[in-house]
């Protein structure tokens, strides 16, 4: 049975090589320190959220009516729960769980639809039920790191039904080509994003919604007043302007290299499951809970994979870092597979910040 408020923060302790979140390493940079700095020399006035919903709004051609800002995207999936009735709700599998658990924690009905491995964990829209009134996916997904094409994830749209769509990761793949968040012409989409992953703010927990108006403002009304606080909202602010967007592509474009390069590390005996195309990748690897608790003790924390619906022990979810950590972390595996005694790893660890509870 998967726990689906298992995270990969729960992985994590003291000198252990953090593998086991999505966070990119090194952040927030600098300049988003300063904006962050700035904004609690204005703590004693309540939040003003218009700011940052014109600056959503102005990034993704959309009027801000449309733009909700929310405490990561898991808040979206929560005020979904709390502000829709739906008679069937589908959730696609293996993904982030947090939707599926806001949805049973508030009543709701939820039917797993789930992807086939020999499939590459490849969305089929033919497979959606026809009659589902709430049907949630992430893209790219948590944790497979497959990116299903826009098309696909498009022809789910239809009057009647919310189409959630988690886009969290949608900025680690460079120019955001799968992206729904510009479509406007689509019957009940609703797309979350996240700043947590690409700028290193978990802690802060900042997101947005996008959706038609009516969703919009049915979703703000579950939220309290004040969602979130202004801290927050300056970094929205500053991470959807054009600026922080470019920083954001040429990151992603680094990551691309860096995966080639942890793939290309990689021992014999290691599936990579599906096409990875953001900043983790899946991987099978026999006799997984021992190689995963092999690896701790050697210094390196990795996601389990079993928690999550449609996944085994087998599978463990490893976090892109620069070429040179995963090349260490290669060598330990191979050495954990060959039955080698294997020394601790020599990078240092990167911090234990909190991951996907976006």
């Amino acid at each position: 049975m998967s726990s689906l408020h298992h995270h990969g923060d729960a992985e994590l302790a003291p000198g252990l090589v953090d593998l086991a979140v999505n966070v990119r390493a090194g952040t927030p940079p600098p300049w988003l320190r300063a904006v962050l700095s700035a904004a609690l020399d204005d703590v004693a006035a309540y939040p003003d959220a218009r700011p940052a919903r014109a600056a959503v709004a102005a990034a993704h051609g959309r009027p801000p009516e449309e733009v909700l800002p929310t405490a990561g995207a898991a808040e979206a999936f929560t005020l979904v729960a709390r502000a829709l009735r739906p008679r069937r709700a589908v959730v696609v599998h293996p993904s982030f769980t947090e939707p599926e658990a806001a949805l049973r924690a508030a009543g709701h009905p939820v039917e797993r639809l789930l992807l086939r491995a020999d499939d590459g964990y490849r969305l089929d829209p033919a497979a959606v039920p026809a009659d589902a009134d709430l049907v949630v996916l992430g893209n790219p997904t948590n944790p497979t790191s497959v990116l299903h094409p826009r098309e696909d994830v498009a022809a789910l749209a239809r009057p009647g039904r919310v189409l959630l769509v988690d886009e969290a990761f949608a900025d680690t793949v460079p120019g955001e080509p799968a992206s729904l968040a510009g479509r406007r012409d689509l019957p009940g989409l609703l797309v979350a994003r996240s700043l947590t992953k690409t700028w290193g703010l978990a802690g802060l927990r900042v997101g947005y919604a996008l959706g038609p108006p009516d969703l919009v403002a049915a979703l703000a009304a579950a939220q309290p007043h004040w969602p979130l606080a202004g801290p927050a909202l300056a970094a929205l602010t500053a991470c959807t302007a054009p600026a922080a967007r470019a920083e954001a592509e040429a990151a992603a474009r680094d990551l691309t290299g860096h995966r080639a390069a942890l793939l290309a590390a990689l021992p014999a005996g290691v599936e990579v499951v599906g096409t990875p195309r953001s900043s983790f990748v899946l991987l099978r690897v026999p006799g997984g809970d021992r190689v995963r608790a092999a690896l701790r003790e050697c210094g390196w924390a990795v996601r389990r994979g079993d928690t999550f619906p449609g996944l085994s022990a087998d599978h463990l979810r490893v976090a892109v870092r620069d070429p040179g950590t995963s090349r260490a972390f290669a060598a330990t595996l191979t050495g954990i597979l060959g039955g080698a005694a294997v020394p601790a790893p020599a990078p240092r660890a990167h911090p234990a910040v909190p991951e996907e509870i976006r």
